[in-house]
C-alpha cells in the first residue's frame, strides 16, 4: 500500500514539474533569441574570447579542459586571461585578480576551489574571479592586456560576445536525464546547441559505443551543419601528496586498499580511474560538489582509513580545500590530464583560427 501511494505521489510530482520545465525552457529560449538577434546588446572586446561551457547541471570536466586549453594557448605564445565565477567563494559577488603559477597561499573560501586549481597549474595567466564577467573584463582588460580571453562556464553568459563556443558533455550521464530543469538536468534546452562551434564529449572512454552513439544521435540534430564533435577522456598522470609532490608510483598501487574521498559533481569517473590502477576500494566517502571540509570531516576520514588499513585518495579539487586543515598528510590525490580519443585536430585548428583573427 505504501509503495503504491509513493508511485502515485511521484507521478503527480512529475506532472507538476513538466509545465515548470516548459516555462523554464522558454524563458531561456527567449533570452537567447533576444541576444542573438541584437535586440539585447552583447558586450564586445577587440580580443578573441573562447567560451568553455555546458548545457547541463553538474560536472562535465570544464576545469581540466580549461587547463589543457590555456596550456595550448601558451604554446601559441598567447597571454591568457580567464574569466570565471569563483563559485562559493566570497569574491563570486565582487571581483578579484589572481596570477597563475604562484605559490598556493590563497584561501578557497575567498576565490573558490576551481580558481585555485587554475592558479597553481597555469603560468603567465590572469584569473579574474566574479560572476559579472563582462564587467570584470572591462575593468581588468587594460591592466592585463590579454591576447586571448577564456570564458569559463560561459555558454549561458550570452551578454558577452565570443569568438568560439565550446560545449562539453559528460558521456556518463544517461540520455533520459536530458530534460530541462526542474524535470531533468538541462540548464536550458538542446536548442542552445545552435550557438556551439565545437562539441566535446568527455569521459567517452568510460561508456560503450552504443551509449556514446545514443548521446551523439541526441545532440547532432541540434547542431549547425559540419560542427565537429570530439571525444575526450582523462589519463592519470601521478599520485601526489598534500604539497603537490609525487608520492607512490602508480605501478605500486596494484592491490592496495584505498578509501576514496570526493566532493565533486561527478565522482563516478574518479572511482573508475582509481579502480583502473588496480586498487581495492574499501570505502567511498562522497560529499556535495564544492564541499567545504571541516576538521571533523578530516578526523572521520583518517579514522576510517586507519580502521580499514587503507590509503586515502582524493581529487585535486578536494586537496585544494583540505590543504588548510590538520592531519591532511594522510591524504593523496590523483593527478589527471586531458587526452583526446577523436577530433583533436579539429579542436586545435579552430583554436588557432580564432587566435589569428
Amino acid at each position: 500500500m505504501f509503495m503504491n501511494k509513493m508511485k502515485i505521489f511521484f507521478k503527480l510530482f512529475l506532472i507538476i514539474l513538466i509545465p515548470l520545465s516548459f516555462l523554464w525552457s522558454w524563458v531561456y529560449r527567449l533570452r537567447r533569441f533576444l541576444y542573438n538577434n541584437e535586440i539585447l546588446k552583447k558586450a564586445s572586446f577587440m580580443v578573441p574570447i573562447i567560451s568553455v561551457g555546458n548545457i547541463t547541471f553538474g560536472g562535465t570536466g570544464k576545469t581540466p579542459f580549461v587547463i589543457w586549453l590555456c596550456e595550448y594557448l601558451h604554446q601559441l605564445d598567447k597571454k591568457v586571461m580567464i574569466l570565471m565565477r569563483g563559485y562559493k567563494g566570497e569574491f563570486e559577488h565582487g571581483s578579484a585578480l589572481l596570477k597563475g603559477n604562484r605559490k598556493l597561499g590563497h584561501n578557497p573560501d575567498l576565490y573558490g576551489d576551481e580558481a585555485l586549481m587554475l592558479v597553481r597549474r597555469l603560468k603567465d595567466t590572469s584569473i579574474i574571479v566574479g560572476k559579472k564577467r563582462s564587467q570584470n573584463l572591462e575593468y581588468y582588460f587594460s591592466k592585463e592586456s590579454p591576447d586571448v580571453v577564456v570564458l569559463d562556464d560561459g555558454h549561458q553568459h550570452i551578454n558577452l560576445d565570443r569568438s568560439l563556443n565550446i560545449v562539453l558533455f559528460d558521456a556518463l550521464m544517461p540520455v533520459e536525464k536530458y530534460k530541462v530543469a526542474p524535470w531533468g538536468y538541462l540548464r536550458e534546452g538542446l536548442y542552445a546547441l545552435q550557438d556551439a562551434d565545437l562539441v566535446i564529449i568527455n569521459r567517452s572512454d568510460l561508456v560503450s559505443s552504443t551509449e556514446l552513439n545514443e548521446l551523439k544521435k541526441m545532440i547532432k540534430p541540434h547542431l549547425r551543419a559540419d560542427i565537429p564533435v570530439g571525444e575526450m577522456g582523462y589519463k592519470v598522470d601521478g599520485l601526489f601528496d598534500i604539497n603537490f609532490k609525487p608520492t607512490i608510483s602508480l605501478h605500486d598501487m596494484k592491490d592496495k586498499k584505498v578509501v576514496c574521498v570526493a566532493g565533486i559533481a561527478s565522482p563516478a569517473s574518479f572511482f573508475i580511474m582509481v579502480e583502473q590502477l588496480g586498487c581495492q576500494i574499501v570505502d567511498k566517502i562522497v560529499y556535495p560538489d564544492h564541499f567545504a571540509y571541516a576538521m571533523e570531516d578530516v578526523d572521520y576520514i583518517v579514522e576510517r582509513a586507519f580502521k580499514l588499513d587503507a590509503l586515502v585518495i582524493t581529487t585535486e579539487k578536494d586537496i585544494i580545500k583540505l590543504k588548510r586543515l590538520d592531519k591532511t598528510e594522510h591524504f593523496h590525490y590523483l593527478g589527471v590530464a586531458v587526452y583526446f580519443l577523436r577530433g583533436e585536430n579539429h579542436i586545435l585548428d579552430a583554436i588557432k583560427r580564432v587566435c589569428k583573427n
